[in-house]
């Protein structure tokens, strides 16, 4: 019989208004996308469980994510950060590969929720990849990896539109979380 422990989290989505926070948590939470742009305001607030096998034996980890979608105004950022980043365990922070811009703002936006809850884990997904001949200025690897690089963050390249990657975003920042807590699971 396998022991089972469980444990609840909570994961900010961060980054500039339209990268695509909201469709990445509705392709993570329901396996849906829809692109009609909808602004968020404030805070959506989702959750889905996920289950991390660890490799002592027989024992697993039954992770209730709780993904707070962040809306994407700077003022909106630095006026109610305290509220919506409080508890956080984890960053997802988004770009999207069609706005340079939106990579360079990241520091800014994962700064702002260690300065709330000390350093979390950080993922990156650069999301968007359905859109690769929409890529009006051109960043690879190296502009990736220098902006990751300060937070020793893994990324992915996402698309909340066909699906790729998004699960593993997810289970990535959700192992990296159990780590930090002293489990080591796998993603």
């Amino acid at each position: 019989m396998s022991d089972v422990v469980r444990m609840k989290t909570k994961v900010c989505l961060v980054g500039e208004a339209a990268v695509g926070k909201t469709s990445l948590v509705r392709r993570y939470v329901l396996d849906e996308f829809d692109d009609r742009y909808i602004t968020t305001l404030g805070a959506k607030v989702s959750k889905r469980e996920q289950l991390y096998d660890v490799p002592e034996p027989s024992t697993s980890v039954r992770m209730d994510m709780t993904v707070w979608d962040i809306m994407g105004e700077k003022g909106f950022r630095d006026l109610l950060k305290e509220a919506f980043f409080h508890g956080a365990k984890g960053v997802l922070a988004v770009a999207d590969l069609t706005r340079y811009s939106t990579l360079k703002e990241l520091d800014d936006w994962v700064q702002s929720v260690f300065n709330v809850v000390g350093q979390v884990p950080v993922v990156y997904a650069i999301n968007k990849i359905d859109l690769k001949d929409q890529v009006q200025i051109l960043y690879g690897e190296r502009e990736i990896g220098q902006a990751t690089r300060a937070f020793d963050a893994p990324h992915f390249y996402t698309s909340a539109k066909t699906g790729d990657n998004v699960e593993a975003a997810f289970r990535r920042i959700g192992a990296m979380i159990l780590a930090k807590e002293g489990i080591r699971a796998s993603a």
